[in-house]
């Protein structure tokens, strides 16, 4: 899409699906009739616009109306997660078309997890009788922080081997367009706020599974900070503890209110639970234990999150992530230490609510990052 040049102004018009005239584009947008006609010709050219029928006339001629074809071209969303792959193939509207999700360690090193990626995304076009030159580009999301601006991981605690990797460039020998890598918070963030907040301003989107980290949209646009480091909460320091963290430091928000730290607690007490669905199945169960663990975990995040809200004031805290499936324990647990921590001033009007848009953030996050790219958003 990024061939579309100035035409990009005329087309982020018709985005909402709203069949618009000439008329109406001209009053919208600004530019002159012999402008905007001459960028609609090109569009239509394109095919990411097409005729829709006419509008009612005043007298003489009924105008044309227009409308953006979001099967114009075609967006490959990938999340990659810590032991899993899900590839989608999506229209320019965001919509899933097809996906797969196979199980895949990160750990099992750029080339393999990559190579695996683009076969899934040359399958999905093959499945849907497109190929690779029908695509406007690709978002990735990876699970460790990334420099947006180059697309590589900047020293992944959970990614042997991929610090530094050029992943723009692997992909882009095999998928043309451009392709665009964050971390997997952010493009969830992206995901929930572009899908279900869009007219939100200021939201905050925390992970809670493996690890804890949180994606900031301010402005309504995603806020990455310096070194694409913002929203790493969970190597917050938690008051009164001491536990080691993978990180190296002690005490950190992550080594004990993640889904794994809980795990690991649950494990002491003679409970089975190694992963975060085990943690949410035992709780699902009514396990006492298990239930109380989620909800103390609640309010060391809450804790956190209370500073957050004082620093950055959102108006909906949305959690996410694998451990945001236990129902309300975790969220009662949040909610308790946010609103007994935060100024009413910030609370007033403040939702914290799990996750609409659930396992599908991340690959709608990856979607957006595209299309926002792709029209210089």
């Amino acid at each position: 899409m990024t061939e579309l040049g100035p035409a990009h102004g005329v087309l982020r018009l018709l985005l909402d699906g709203r069949p618009r005239t000439r008329a109406e584009l001209i009053d919208l947008s600004g530019l002159g009739r012999s402008t905007v006609t001459g960028r609609l010709e090109e569009l239509v050219s394109a095919g990411f616009v097409v005729p829709s029928g006419e509008a009612a006339s005043s007298g003489g001629r009924p105008p044309a109306r227009f409308r953006f074809n979001p099967s114009a071209r075609l967006i490959l969303a990938a999340d990659v997660g810590a032991t899993h792959l899900s590839v989608a193939l999506t229209d320019l509207s965001g919509t899933i078309l097809d996906s797969t999700t196979s199980a895949l360690n990160i750990a099992e090193g750029p080339e393999t997890v990559l190579a695996a990626l683009a076969a899934a995304g040359r399958d999905l076009l093959a499945a849907a009788g497109r190929s690779v030159d029908d695509l406007a580009g690709t978002g990735v999301g990876l699970p460790g922080p990334v420099e947006h601006s180059t697309g590589r991981p900047n020293h992944p605690p959970i990614m042997p081997g991929w610090d530094s990797y050029d992943v723009v460039a692997r992909l882009s020998r095999e998928l043309p367009g451009p392709v665009l890598v964050d971390n997997d918070v952010n493009i969830m963030a992206l995901g929930e706020h572009t899908t279900q907040y869009a007219d939100v301003e200021h939201l905050l989107y925390v992970k809670v599974a493996t690890g804890i980290g949180a994606g900031v949209i301010s402005g309504g646009r995603l806020h990455r900070g310096a070194q694409g480091a913002a929203g790493d909460i969970g190597h917050i320091r938690a008051e009164g503890h001491t536990e080691l963290c993978r990180c190296g430091n002690t005490g950190c928000l992550e080594a004990i209110a993640s889904a794994a730290a809980i795990a690991a607690h649950l494990r002491t007490t003679g409970l089975h639970a190694k992963t975060s669905l085990d943690v949410v199945d035992l709780v699902r169960a009514g396990d006492a234990v298990a239930t109380q663990a989620v909800r103390q975990a609640g309010r060391e995040i809450g804790t956190v999150l209370a500073a957050c809200v004082s620093l950055l004031n959102p108006s909906v805290v949305v959690i996410g992530g694998s451990l945001s499936q236990a129902g309300d324990s975790l969220l009662a647990g949040i909610r308790e230490a946010i609103y007994a921590r935060s100024l009413p001033l910030a609370t007033t009007e403040l939702q914290v609510v799990t996750s609409r848009a659930g396992h599908q953030a991340a690959i709608q996050g990856a979607a957006a990052l595209v299309l926002q790219h792709a029209l210089g958003l």
